[in-house]
């Protein structure tokens, strides 16, 4: 089988070829287009909030001899008659703990009171490290 190479057939003779190789043009198209992308920066998503000022600590009620916690019907935690929520109930427990001598913590829960509100409590009393606990008020439910 010989070779046969492309003869210019007749009436083609001396016209330029009209069709252009576009293949070379979209490579370089392609790695310039891959360039960009690389060099854009990534946008970071972010939205500006405007964090509330360290509060002031607050003014513990505290009774160098006993504090009472108390949990009403409603749900509501006291410390000493002040409502309070966990966390602040855990600050003050943690400030009690740090006096010389450790006051009694008196504890009275309400009847009507959930039981997971007051083993939520029971349970920052416990990690609190309090020693000195009682509960109040367990006579009027001698009947129960």
């Amino acid at each position: 089988m010989a070779l046969r190479f492309a003869t210019p057939q007749s009436g083609d003779q001396g016209t330029p070829i009209s069709d252009l190789n576009t293949t070379p043009l979209i490579d370089v198209m392609l790695v310039l287009l891959i360039m960009f992308i690389i060099t854009i920066p990534i946008q970071t998503h972010s939205v500006a909030v405007d964090l509330p000022a360290q509060a002031q600590e607050l003014p513990i009620r505290m009774d160098p001899v006993k504090n009472k916690v108390t949990i009403g019907a409603d749900g509501v935690i006291r410390w000493n008659g002040a409502a309070v929520d966990r966390l602040t109930l855990r600050q003050y427990l943690a400030a009690s703990m740090r006096t010389p001598v450790e006051p009694e913590l008196q504890f009275e829960p309400d009847a009507a009171a959930r039981y997971v509100t007051v083993d939520e409590v029971l349970a920052d009393i416990k990690r609190s490290g309090v020693s000195n606990m009682g509960f109040v008020g367990n006579e009027r439910y001698g009947a129960f």
